[in-house]
């Protein structure tokens, strides 16, 4: 291998290029001289004494007493390796630690200064497919006081879990009404793995959600994905398949009196929507048939 891609190597994991040049001199030779390993190295004899000061208190070489003159050699490179790891990975910690500190104290600068004129704004859009749109929603969530209306169309993997969100929304006395759309367009995990959910995973689910306390209906028709919150807020998601995942939107809407009118259009669909068990007996009855019938009452 070129000593210049050693050297490039070097530089990778943060050795400076006279710091590479001198370490490859060490790692060759034994038992060498500040001054032979400046010739070797072509780099000038007060910056030597510096480096491989350096690397003697990071312990990458010994330093060798003659009776005229000092010389160092380099120790097996699997110690300075593992040295060099753990070097790393303290740095790494040290940076993640400040990290956190800066943007704990950043917290309550954010908007600090917002003016009354940016406050009035109430219509947000969130573009993109990424953790953040999952994160603004998780926080409206949080924020929310007595009451969330769902109109759901299950889709991707949906975990069977109750969220710890919900769980500590309801502890505050809170409630939840949601709308499901008879679709199967999601996965669950079964024997370990994802696979494709059938009728009988809906309801099962739903189920859960229902014993959990949430208030749940089955809808025959498609349904938008959109949540109300507290009658003040709306959420709803935009998804179109004609153009990629990552294009899609959010639209979140804080306005009363349009929170008040899709109050409308979701009790439109509640209202028309069956009661989970409803829905199992006629689904039953249609001859389509649902596993653990008897389990599910």
């Amino acid at each position: 291998m070129q000593s210049q891609e050693l050297i490039s190597r070097l530089q990778k994991i943060g050795f400076k290029e006279n710091e590479s040049q001198v370490f490859l001199v060490l790692l060759k030779g034994s038992a060498l001289s500040a001054s032979e390993i400046a010739e070797k190295a072509a780099v000038r004899r007060t910056a030597v004494y510096e480096i491989l000061k350096s690397f003697a208190v990071r312990g990458f070489c010994n330093e060798i007493e003659t009776n005229t003159i000092l010389k160092y050699e380099m120790i097996d490179p699997e110690v300075i390796s593992d040295k060099i790891e753990r070097e790393i990975k303290k740095q790494n910690e040290s940076k993640i630690e400040n990290l956190k500190d800066t943007f704990g104290d950043f917290k309550n600068l954010y908007r600090s200064e917002e003016s009354d004129e940016n406050r009035r704004v109430n219509i947000e859009l969130i573009r993109g497919f990424n953790k953040h749109r999952q994160e603004k929603f998780i926080e409206l969530f949080s924020n929310a006081e007595s009451e969330i209306l769902f109109m759901i169309r299950l889709e991707g993997y949906v975990s069977e879990e109750l969220d710890t969100t919900a769980v500590e929304f309801y502890k505050r006395g809170g409630v939840i009404r949601s709308i499901y759309e008879a679709s199967y367009n999601f996965k669950i995990i079964k024997d370990n793995s994802r696979k494709n959910a059938a009728l009988d995973d809906l309801i099962r689910i739903c189920r859960k959600f229902e014993k959990a306390g949430e208030q749940v209906r089955i809808s025959e028709k498609q349904l938008p994905n959109l949540t109300i919150f507290d009658r003040k807020i709306v959420f709803v998601n935009i998804q179109d398949k004609n153009i990629p995942r990552h294009n899609n939107s959010d639209i979140i809407i804080r306005n009363e009196d349009f929170a008040l009118k899709m109050l409308d259009l979701f009790d439109f669909y509640w209202n028309d929507s069956k009661e989970l068990k409803d829905f199992v007996t006629n689904k039953v009855k249609a001859k389509k048939p649902v596993k653990n019938f008897k389990n599910l009452y």
